[in-house]
């Protein structure tokens, strides 16, 4: 069962050289044996602003590297749809992006405490049900 789960905010900057936090992002990516954990909804996020920020090229890129790297792509459910329903309407003042919400229904689903962001406040707002908090990575 993989460990981490992958946040859009990290697989952006590990595909955006322009990013500023590209760096960190290879660096940890780079020296990561963890095996990890990516919801099927990050894709298009990061595919589109990919595209907005670097061309059509660098979105290609992205799924080249994406389908090298060794991260299990998980489909989001029904039951993921729900959990995210009732966390954005639990933290409707925090205003999270579905795509977070799914990312900590996933969390929940699996019992995974890692997340792999540059998102901290949204994940450090959320107080899961498995566990007191999420570790934010890296």
């Amino acid at each position: 069962m993989p460990d981490i789960l992958v946040d859009s905010s990290f697989l952006y900057a590990l595909f955006q050289k322009d990013d500023k936090h590209h760096r960190q992002a290879k660096e940890f990516a780079a020296g990561s044996r963890l095996p990890a954990l990516v919801p099927d909804v990050v894709l298009p996020e990061v595919t589109f602003l990919l595209v907005r920020d670097g061309g059509i090229p660098a979105a290609a890129a992205f799924l080249e590297g994406f389908k090298a790297a060794s991260l299990k792509l998980e489909c989001l459910t029904i039951e993921d749809i729900s959990r995210a329903r009732e966390i954005m309407l639990n933290y409707a003042d925090a205003r999270f992006d579905f795509v977070d919400c799914v990312i900590m229904s996933m969390a929940e689903r699996f019992t995974i405490t890692r997340i792999c962001t540059f998102d901290r406040r949204d994940f450090s707002i959320y107080r899961p049900t498995h566990s007191e908090h999420l570790e934010l990575l890296p």
